[in-house]
């Protein structure tokens, strides 16, 4: 049950990442005239007892993102209510809530540590099952009936190795024939720049994990027909109203020229072979 009293959280490596975007998601919702609304990640941040101030200058990039997936989720539970979403490495993300809470099974699968946030201070509900563990475990294929699925891996796979990236798409792809992957990648330079040390915002002083796979949009399409299973790919952009910033001109023109377009960030769905 969710707590009235500020929870102090510890969380380290990429687990700790889900307390950053939590406060961007949360601080772009709790901004003045934001086209993005999230009830709970305010809620959340709120019980949580942790220094964000660590994380640096706030992003709008990740509601944007968040934006980006709710739409692409809501296309497809339009097109087949009887389905399982399986939300890999959801860390504490609150898309469940902010999708009216569908009438659908929903697979939360993320470290002990975070699953144990999200129980105490989300609350229950009879359609989310828990599965504490890696994203990374196969046996989490064991909590799903069927092979109809929809997968969400936002803000996963730049924090896997290149072979495990393949590696779990092609098991995917195995396991659930005719499923979808909603997915989020960062560009090759900036993984580069992330090894370096790089801050991942102005004034950071959190120690964030290195990205260690990168993924353009040009490198995004080549891996169909490449990886075994994955029958093709749609790129995924923003829709509706967005506020001016620096970071979105940024990323608008990296997509819209053609010879920086495998620069950019990158979010597509993947349909699996059936």
């Amino acid at each position: 049950m969710p707590s009235d009293q500020p929870v102090r959280v510890a969380l380290s490596g990429v687990s700790s990442t889900a307390l950053w975007t939590l406060r961007n998601r949360a601080a772009a919702s709790m901004s003045a005239n934001s086209p993005f609304h999230d009830y709970w990640a305010e809620k959340l941040y709120r019980s949580i007892d942790f220094p964000f101030e660590e994380f640096g200058a706030v992003s709008e990039s990740h509601a944007v993102r968040a934006q980006v997936f709710d739409a692409a989720l809501l296309k497809l539970l339009r097109q087949d209510r009887k389905t399982t979403v399986v939300a890999l490495g959801e860390g504490l993300q609150t898309t469940f809530w902010r999708l009216g809470s569908p009438d659908v099974q929903w697979l939360s699968v993320d470290l002990p540590e975070v699953i144990e946030i999200r129980r105490q201070l989300l609350p229950a509900d009879g359609h989310i099952t828990d599965a504490a563990m890696s994203a990374l475990d196969r046996s989490w294929f064991d909590y799903v009936e069927g092979t109809n699925v929809i997968i969400t891996a936002e803000g996963l796979l730049m924090y896997l190795a290149p072979d495990e990236v393949t590696g779990l798409l092609a098991d995917l792809a195995t396991r659930f024939p005719g499923g979808n992957l909603i997915f989020d990648t960062v560009p090759p330079w900036f993984v580069e720049l992330s090894a370096k040390g790089v801050p991942i915002a102005r004034n950071a002083s959190h120690p964030m994990p290195a990205y260690t796979f990168g993924c353009g949009p040009q490198d995004a399409f080549a891996m169909v027909g490449r990886v075994p299973g994955l029958a093709r790919l749609e790129e995924l952009t923003p829709e509706g109203p967005q506020r001016l910033s620096a970071s979105k001109i940024m990323v608008d023109v990296l997509r819209h020229v053609p010879f920086l377009r495998n620069n950019g960030y990158f979010t597509g769905r993947f349909t699996f072979t059936d």
